[in-house]
């Protein structure tokens, strides 16, 4: 018996088999979940359908989560689909990568708009459509990096502010949904080699220094992410909610991180 068994999950940002929705989808899959996946354009098209089709899903939906139009037609097409759902995943980032290098204050007012509306205001955007259709006891999450949020890290720039909001999003939402039994959280994952990390100058080099740091000094891999999602997601964690779960080999804790060449 599965932790999701009898759950139907839907799960925006999926891009490709390394993507951390993708990860978290097959984690759902695996503990009993039914489950709908949303992509965001055409260029991403042939890389979800065969992804989908490797799980049995067969609700997969195009959704540019900036046109308000585009989320209230996947929502209706869900409430068609599968009348009520249990859980919504929220795995969208987008920065130009001109805004992922050089100087922060070099950050157009273009890209921080874009930046914030893409990464941030979509959960809100996503919450307020499918807030009639999710279930008591019901779950939603979304995917930061506090390391960049909370604090500097270099070439993140834009992206730190964007996930900076998203988590204060999540409390926020935890708030509101909390009279309705729905709990909302996020996850912090560790440096991960996925699309979005690619525009990242320097990423290659920040994954390295992290696995050096990192107390478990291993790589965190979307399949941790995805079994984190399934414990916050599951009834496990039926009292967690406005939270932040670390998924990071520990490199949080350090105040002074040490590489272990160095000792």
């Amino acid at each position: 018996m599965g932790l999701l068994d009898g759950k139907t999950a839907l799960i925006f940002g999926v891009a490709n088999k390394r993507s951390i929705a993708w990860g978290i989808a097959q984690a759902f899959h695996r503990e009993g979940a039914r489950i709908g996946l949303s992509y965001a354009g055409e260029v991403l098209e042939r890389r979800v359908f065969p992804l989908a089709e490797s799980i049995g899903c067969d609700f997969v939906e195009p959704c540019d989560v900036t046109r308000d139009e585009d989320i209230e037609a996947v929502a209706r097409k869900a409430e068609a689909r599968f009348g009520k759902i249990d859980i919504l995943v929220h795995s969208i980032a987008f920065a130009n990568r001109d805004e992922l290098g050089g100087p922060f204050y070099e950050t157009t007012r273009e890209g921080f708009r874009m930046a914030l509306d893409i990464s941030a205001y979509s959960f809100v955007a996503l919450a307020r459509a499918f807030q009639p259709l999710l279930n008591e006891g019901g779950a939603m999450l979304s995917m930061t990096f506090s390391d960049g949020a909370t604090r500097v890290a270099p070439h993140y720039n834009v992206m730190g502010v964007a996930k900076a909001a998203l988590e204060a999003v999540t409390r926020y939402l935890a708030y509101d949904f909390g009279a309705q039994g729905v709990r909302v959280n996020a996850i912090s994952a560790g440096p991960i080699r996925t699309l979005a990390a690619a525009g990242v100058s320097g990423f290659k080099k920040m994954h390295k220094a992290f696995t050096s740091f990192a107390p478990l000094h291993q790589p965190v891999t979307i399949e941790d992410v995805g079994d984190a999602a399934v414990f916050l997601c599951s009834d496990m964690a039926s009292k967690i909610t406005g939270q932040i779960l670390f998924v990071d080999s520990g490199y949080t804790i350090m105040g002074v991180p040490v590489s272990e060449e160095e000792g």
